[in-house]
């Protein structure tokens, strides 16, 4: 008799999103989102493994059949709701210590980014809080900041350092993100190096650049070596007034000359053409891109690089939205977060499909695509994670809804949607919804 970890069985629908082993979807494929659903009264079902991964996804009569003599830990009867993959946020900023909530009301009168930044707030507010707090505060903060993600439908995130400035503090926030990563098991985490996130006080650009190259990205790589520290990216924030376009390219090639993937800032408020720049280096992805032109656009399809389109930014600082739909026409992998930060303090994914759908003109199909597949594309993921096929790491949602566009349609409301949260095959959150 086969021993099991987890049986979901009768539900309404399970979205796969693809089942062929697709490392991302572009272009018309963004808007073909594979679901599989109840034939009459016979249900679906998905069947997990003790390794946490999926063995089995089909209908409730042939899964039964095929394990008709298995035994499972859990079983879980999702008559009448659908199972999905869980979301995958791209983008975030999550360790710091003082909110902003002061500088709202600045933006509301018309206070644009980059004034507040040069008034002592933004990032350098941030920076100061965060260099103050001790390892054990940020990652306190941090904790339930995962925690209220994971109840929102992630399951796995992209979090960087970046409010530290200073070689001390930058490895505080990575202790702090490697520590997460070992011991909290509802979440998975893409660890991100952003030393280079503004230029320190008291430092040039260019000294700044040599201080990330030369002195915090060595010790890095040591502490990486020696195992104290996890991290998976390097990030930049490349743009007017930070990193100009060759210091950000001298500072991303020295991230990846010691094994870390390119996933940076790239055309936020002006055209650099860091896009472009991305696309010679290899990029595995690139943010924000509110400023990229057609040319960018072009160089990021031709190399691959995934677009992490981020509504909240656009929206909370009223810039223009990217040109996503010209992305996706070009065949550029578009992917999703929340740019979750003090600026943007947004933790649900499903939100930002919303935002995404009504602002963006995606659809709905396209938006769960880039929080899934080419959100686990952007992280280097993606042949593990972001879909509902056999072999891969078990992270679902199940939403109390006949249809997996409710978690979209339903603006705010994943909390009474969300019935179950899974990962790797663990129940991790439920609710009475």
């Amino acid at each position: 008799m086969t021993s099991l970890k987890l049986l979901v069985k009768n539900a309404r629908q399970a979205v796969l999103v693809c089942n062929s082993k697709e490392l991302f979807l572009r272009g018309e494929a963004m808007k073909r989102v594979l679901v599989l659903e109840q034939d009459g009264a016979n249900g679906v079902s998905v069947v997990v493994g003790r390794d946490g991964c999926i063995s089995a996804v089909g209908h409730t009569a042939s899964i039964e059949k095929q394990f008709h003599d298995a035994t499972f830990d859990k079983v879980i009867d999702a008559q009448g709701m659908c199972v999905m993959p869980g979301l995958i946020d791209g983008h975030t900023h999550p360790v710091w210590a003082g909110d902003r909530v002061h500088e709202f009301a600045m933006k509301l009168a018309g206070a644009s980014y980059m004034e507040v930044h040069k008034a002592g707030g933004g990032i350098y507010f941030t920076v100061e809080h965060t260099q103050k707090a001790s390892e054990e505060e940020l990652y306190q903060l941090f904790k339930s900041r995962l925690e209220r993600m994971m109840h929102a439908g992630t399951t796995t995130v992209e979090c960087k350092s970046g409010y530290g400035l200073d070689l001390e503090t930058e490895i505080k926030m990575l202790r702090v993100l490697t520590r997460a990563s070992k011991e909290l098991p509802f979440i998975e985490i893409s660890s991100t190096y952003c030393g280079a996130h503004a230029i320190p006080k008291g430092k040039t650009a260019e000294e700044a650049t040599d201080d990330v190259i030369k002195n915090q990205l060595p010790r890095i790589q040591q502490l990486v070596k020696n195992g104290e520290l996890l991290v998976d990216n390097i990030d930049v924030f490349c743009e007017k007034g930070v990193y100009d376009v060759d210091q950000s390219r001298r500072i991303l090639q020295a991230g990846k000359d010691i094994g870390l993937a390119i996933n940076f800032h790239a055309e936020e408020l002006n055209l650099l053409n860091g896009a472009e720049m991305g696309a010679e280096l290899e990029a595995r992805a690139m943010s924000h891109l509110e400023e990229i032109s057609d040319a960018g656009i072009e160089a990021m399809a031709k190399a691959n690089s995934v677009a992490v389109i981020l509504p909240t930014t656009a929206y909370i600082l009223r810039l223009k939205s990217p040109p996503v739909r010209k992305m996706i026409d070009a065949g550029v992998p578009v992917a999703l977060g929340t740019d979750f930060n003090p600026n943007a303090f947004c933790m649900s994914m499903s939100l930002i499909m919303h935002l995404a759908c009504v602002n963006m003109r995606m659809s709905m199909e396209e938006a769960l695509v880039a929080s899934t597949i080419n959100a686990a594309a952007s992280i280097g993921k993606a042949a593990t994670h972001g879909s509902l096929e056999v072999g891969k790491v078990a992270d679902l949602l199940i939403i109390n809804a006949p249809r997996w566009e409710h978690l979209v349609y339903q603006m705010g409301g994943h909390d009474h949607l969300i019935k179950y949260v899974i990962k790797k095959g663990d129940i991790v959150h439920s609710s009475n919804c």
